[in-house]
C-alpha cells in the first residue's frame, strides 16, 4: 500500500493499519523532508519516495514482520528496508520534533506536573547466548526487557522513560533511572514501588494485606480508588504494545528503538510521536 491508496482510507482504518493518525505521519513527512538530500541527476532514481519510505517503516514498527517480506511487499529488496528503517530512525530523533520532555521537566518551576503516574512494562526478548539470568523476568517467565513509563496523570502524556533488565525490580528500576520528582508532585504507582517514600514522601501505594490477615472494606474502597486513578498509564501502556515491536518478541540485536504513537488529551486531543533509542544490553 502506497502514500496514494493510504490517503484514500478513512481516519479509523488509518491508524488500524499504520498505528498512527493521519496528522502524526504529514508531522513525520515534514520533519523528513530537511533530511532528504538532492537526487543526482545521473545514476538510478529510488524505487520509493520520502512519504513511502515512511509508510514502510511504520509498517515495520506496526507489524514487526521480517525485512523480507515487507521488501516483497513494496517491490524492494530486504536491505533496502533495513535502510529505510534505520533512515527514518535517525533522522526522526535528529530533528527533535519528536523527543519526551524528560526527567528534567519534573523539577522545574514552571509547567511541572501536578500528579504523576509510575509503571513498568516488559518487552519480551530472545534468549541471550550469556548472562542470561539478567535477564530472565519471574514475573512473565521469560527472558525480558523492563520500560519505565512515567506519565502527567491530568494529560497523560508521556514524560520519561527509563530502561533495565527483566530481573531487576521495579523499585530498583526507579532508583537506577535517576528520577527525582518535585516535592509538591504527587506519585502514584502500584506495590513494585515498596520504598519509594523514602526517596519521595508525598507518593501514594495500594494498601497491603497484612500477612495472615484481610484488607478492610474501607482499605479496599481506598485501593480501587487508586486503581481507577492510575488507569491512565494502564491505557497508555496499551498505546505502546499497538506496535508489535514492543510487545512481540525484540528479535533485533544493535539497539533498541522505540518509535511508539503517544495520545495526550488536554480538553482537546492531540497526538505526538515519542522517539526513544537505547543502546542493546546483549553486547
Amino acid at each position: 500500500m502506497n502514500y496514494i491508496i493510504a490517503q484514500t482510507l478513512s481516519p479509523a482504518h488509518f491508524k488500524r493499519r499504520f498505528g498512527i493518525h493521519q496528522a502524526t505521519l504529514n508531522q513525520m513527512i515534514k520533519a523528513l523532508k530537511p533530511q532528504r538530500r538532492p537526487l543526482p541527476k545521473p545514476g538510478a532514481k529510488p524505487k520509493l519516495e520520502l512519504e513511502d519510505r515512511v509508510l514502510v517503516a511504520l509498517e515495520y514498527w506496526r507489524e514487526y514482520r521480517t525485512y523480507f517480506h515487507i521488501g516483497s511487499s513494496w517491490g524492494i529488496s530486504e536491505s533496502s528496508v533495513c535502510r529505510i528503517v534505520h533512515w527514518v530512525e535517525e533522522q526522526l530523533l535528529r530533528s527533535g520534533r519528536f523527543r519526551l520532555p524528560g526527567k528534567k521537566h519534573l523539577v522545574q518551576g514552571f509547567g511541572r506536573p501536578t500528579v504523576v503516574v509510575l509503571d513498568v512494562t516488559e518487552t519480551p526478548i530472545e534468549r541471550p547466548k550469556q548472562r542470561q539470568r539478567p535477564f530472565y523476568s519471574g514475573k512473565k517467565k521469560r527472558h525480558t526487557l523492563k520500560c519505565q513509563v512515567l506519565i502527567n496523570q491530568h494529560t497523560g502524556a508521556v514524560i520519561c522513560l527509563s530502561f533495565g533488565k527483566g530481573s531487576q525490580h521495579d523499585f530498583k528500576l526507579f532508583q537506577a533511572s535517576g528520577v527525582q520528582i518535585h516535592p509538591e508532585t504527587e506519585s502514584l504507582q502500584d506495590k513494585g514501588y515498596q520504598g519509594i517514600q523514602t526517596l519521595h514522601p508525598n507518593s501514594r501505594l495500594p494498601l497491603k494485606k497484612p500477612k495472615g490477615g484481610t484488607l478492610s472494606p474501607a482499605d479496599n474502597a481506598k485501593n480501587q480508588a487508586l486503581a481507577s486513578e492510575r488507569i491512565g498509564i494502564e491505557h497508555v501502556n496499551r498505546r505502546f504494545k499497538i506496535f508489535r515491536i514492543l510487545a512481540e518478541r525484540y528479535r533485533n540485536r544493535e539497539h533498541l528503538t522505540f518509535a511508539v504513537s503517544i495520545k495526550a488529551q488536554e480538553r482537546q486531543e492531540a497526538t505526538d510521536l515519542g522517539g526513544v533509542r537505547v543502546k542493546s544490553p546483549f553486547r
